[in-house]
C-alpha cells in the first residue's frame, strides 16, 4: 500500500465507477454484424472513446452520414441498460470525498451518461464533462483539462481514475497523474498507455480529506 495526495480525483464513467460492458458489448456487436464487421475488434475499439471517433475510423467514405449513425448508437446505448450496476468500492469511495474534490470526465454524450448514473444510482456531478461539452475526445487531454478547471483545480494536481488505455494517455497528456483499473483491459495494456499505478477497482482506494488536499491509500494490484 502506498499513500499520496492531491486536490481532486477525475473519474472515467464506464469501468470505473459503473459495469456498463455488457450493455455497451451488446450494442456495438449489433452495430457491427449491420455493417458487416468484427463484433469483438468493434467492441474493443470503441472501448473508452467517444462512439463518434469509433465510427469514423470504420466507415471513413464522405458519403456516410456520421451524425446518423452516432445517434442511432446513442439511441440503443440509452435504451439498453440492462446490467449497468456499480462497480466494488464506488458508492464508498465517493462518498468519502468533498462533492468540489471530484467529477466525472466520460466519453459518454451528456444523455447516455445521465442515463447510466441514474441506472446505477449515482449523483450527477454538475461539474462532469461529457463528449457533448469537448471538441476532441480522449485520448487528446481536453476532457480531463476541463474537468480539473470546472473544479478550480490544476490538472497536474489531480489523479485521474481510469480504465481504457485512451483514458490514461488523456490523463497523462493533461499532466496528472493517472490511477488505472483492471475492470476492462488487461495490465500491458495500461502499462503501455502511462498509468503510475494499477488496482483492480475503487474498493483499493481509501480517502480521507486534509483540508488543503485529499489523502489517498491505494492497494496496489499485483
Amino acid at each position: 500500500m502506498i499513500t499520496i495526495r492531491c486536490s481532486a480525483l477525475l473519474f472515467d464513467l464506464d469501468g470505473v465507477l459503473i459495469d456498463s460492458t455488457p450493455a455497451v458489448a451488446r450494442v456495438w456487436h449489433r452495430w457491427a454484424v449491420k455493417h458487416g464487421f468484427d463484433p469483438e475488434t468493434v467492441v474493443h475499439m470503441a472501448h473508452g472513446r467517444p462512439s463518434r471517433t469509433t465510427i469514423r475510423e470504420l466507415l471513413p467514405n464522405a458519403g456516410v452520414d456520421i451524425d446518423r449513425e452516432d445517434r442511432e448508437v446513442e439511441r440503443m446505448e440509452m435504451e439498453d441498460i440492462d446490467g449497468v450496476v456499480l462497480l466494488p468500492g464506488t458508492r464508498q469511495l465517493l462518498n468519502s470525498l468533498p462533492p468540489e474534490r471530484w467529477t466525472i470526465a466520460t466519453s459518454c454524450t451528456r444523455p447516455l451518461a445521465e442515463v447510466r448514473l441514474r441506472a446505477a444510482g449515482l449523483p450527477i456531478p454538475k461539474t462532469m464533462i461529457t463528449s457533448s461539452d469537448v471538441k476532441i475526445g480522449k485520448p487528446d487531454p481536453e476532457p480531463y483539462l476541463k474537468a480539473a478547471a470546472k473544479l478550480g483545480f490544476a490538472a497536474s494536481d489531480c489523479v485521474v481514475v481510469e480504465d481504457a488505455p485512451s483514458g490514461v494517455r488523456a490523463g497523462k497528456a493533461a499532466g496528472a497523474r493517472v490511477i488505472a483499473f483492471l475492470t476492462t483491459m488487461i495490465r500491458r495494456d495500461l502499462e503501455d498507455a502511462g498509468a503510475d499505478w494499477i488496482l483492480q477497482s475503487c474498493a483499493d482506494i481509501a480517502a480521507s480529506n486534509n483540508g488543503d488536499s485529499l489523502r489517498l491509500s491505494l492497494s496496489l494490484s499485483k
